[in-house]
């Protein structure tokens, strides 16, 4: 081995710095480059309400916005948000709370609480993207959102609630 070249010891990585925006706020951080956003946000920002659950990308449960866009912050890498716009639930609403959480607390669109802010923040994405959803675009973006305890009724309350009425 070369003296120039330096061995891969585990745990001894370089930090990564990662420049975004996290709920309207620029935020800089320096972090290990093989960290999860998840884990940055719960772990180095005590973020909580962005929930720990199955971690590979199939309960909805860790959903944020990034870009406007949901994913699941248990799938991606925190160097990932490098530029760009991330909103947790903690962002969702500044002063009070937004249309989408007082529909589900109305039409009790909960049971345990787990699911929801991924759910919240799922439907906050159908929002940004179509101006009037219809049931089925609001069905879909929950598509890949899961909940455990409530047998989805209210949740299809809460969707119904949102688009005033509709079939």
């Amino acid at each position: 081995m070369s003296s120039d070249v330096k061995p891969i010891v585990p745990g001894r990585a370089e930090k990564a710095p990662t420049n975004f925006f996290l709920n309207g706020v620029e935020t800089k951080l320096t972090h290990d480059p093989a960290k999860k956003l998840i884990d940055l946000l719960r772990d180095d920002l005590t973020l909580t309400g962005t929930k720990r659950s199955c971690e590979i990308g199939r309960c909805g449960g860790c959903m944020v916005l990034v870009d406007g866009k949901a994913h699941n912050a248990c799938l991606m890498m925190a160097y990932q948000c490098e530029g760009k716009e991330v909103v947790t639930i903690e962002g969702i609403a500044e002063n009070e709370l937004d249309p989408i959480q007082k529909a589900f607390l109305e039409e009790g669109g909960f049971q345990c609480g787990y699911c929801t802010p991924g759910m919240v923040v799922s439907l906050k994405a159908v929002f940004m993207e179509h101006e009037k959803p219809t049931f089925e675009q609001m069905k879909q973006g929950l598509s890949g959102n899961l909940c455990r305890c409530t047998g989805y009724g209210g949740i299809i309350r809460v969707l119904k609630h949102l688009c005033d009425g509709c079939e």
